[in-house]
């Protein structure tokens, strides 16, 4: 008898912090055939292969009581909303955390097409897990989103210091400060490109990833939204255009500093080579040089 599969279709999408995945979920989240579970990021298989503590029980507590145990007006809100929300929390608060609590966590899927789970952290699975997964699905799709290096790494330095209270260092860093920081593990990792495609691809079949740019889904965004349906083999949507012009999660506005681009050069001119023998072209954008300062 064959293995019971973990799910028949399975949407991942693994892209880069900072590039786009929020805005990519906020609109996919309207398609009719795309099943999201009450949170975003659930990040399990990055619990399995590679940090067993991220959905600890202390964890999950904390998440359920920051964010999914909310408030509510019983003059003003849906019983069965309500109702289902405090579902998918006992469901995210059952133990064992295991391949079947991950399946319990879309068990209130309807008619959908797929199952989808929007996790960054994902990008930082070993290229031996992507076999393993693919081989719980009747069907996996993953989708990899880039943007340029600097960009990224400016936009995700804001939004961390934002996060953390320490908006003030934007004002007193200096070129060594801004090199370290973003130098840290947790903020580097998701800068590492080439590494991230050579284990995407090498545990992947080709029809099973799909890679974007950033830069090419604000230009085009209706194209690009039905190449992923084309990926996905699914029926064009029409998007409210309302949706697709609003901006997720943006971080404080702050002008990047002249050196930070010249700091990063030798990184980026690596990446960029890195992502090109994957067999991507980088947008012209990337490899522009550093500003000359004042």
């Amino acid at each position: 008898m064959a293995d019971a599969k973990l799910f028949s279709n399975l949407f991942l999408s693994v892209g880069a912090m900072k590039a786009g995945t929020t805005w990519l979920y906020a609109v996919l989240a309207r398609h009719p055939a795309l099943h999201f579970a009450l949170e975003k990021e659930i990040h399990y298989f990055y619990h399995r292969y590679v940090n067993p503590e991220q959905l600890s029980e202390a964890y999950r507590l904390r998440e359920a009581r920051n964010r999914y145990l909310f408030r509510f007006d019983p003059s003003k809100a849906n019983i069965d909303a309500v109702r289902a929300n405090l579902h998918w929390v006992s469901a995210y608060l059952g133990r064992p955390v295991d391949d079947y609590w991950y399946r319990n966590l879309f068990q209130m899927r309807d008619h959908q097409v797929y199952a989808c789970d929007f996790s960054n952290l994902h990008a930082q699975l070993p290229q031996e897990a992507w076999p393993q997964i693919a081989a719980k699905c009747d069907r996996l799709r993953v989708l990899y989103t880039m943007r340029d290096p600097v960009k990224r790494l400016w936009s995700h330095t804001k939004f961390h210091l934002q996060l953390t209270g320490h908006l003030d260092k934007l004002e007193i860093w200096g070129p060594d400060e801004f090199l370290e920081f973003v130098h840290r593990h947790h903020i580097w990792v998701n800068a590492e490109y080439g590494q991230i495609l050579r284990n995407l691809h090498g545990g992947l079949a080709p029809e099973t990833l799909k890679v974007i740019f950033y830069e090419d889904l604000h230009k085009d965004q209706r194209g690009t939204l039905r190449s992923i349906e084309s990926f996905l083999e699914l029926s064009h949507f029409d998007y409210p255009q309302a949706i697709l012009d609003k901006r997720f999660t943006e971080s404080v506005k702050y002008e990047m500093p002249g050196f930070f681009r010249e700091i990063l050069q030798d990184d980026v001119q690596r990446i960029c080579k890195e992502v090109e023998a994957e067999g991507y072209h980088v947008p012209a954008s990337w490899r522009a040089e550093a500003p000359i300062a004042a």
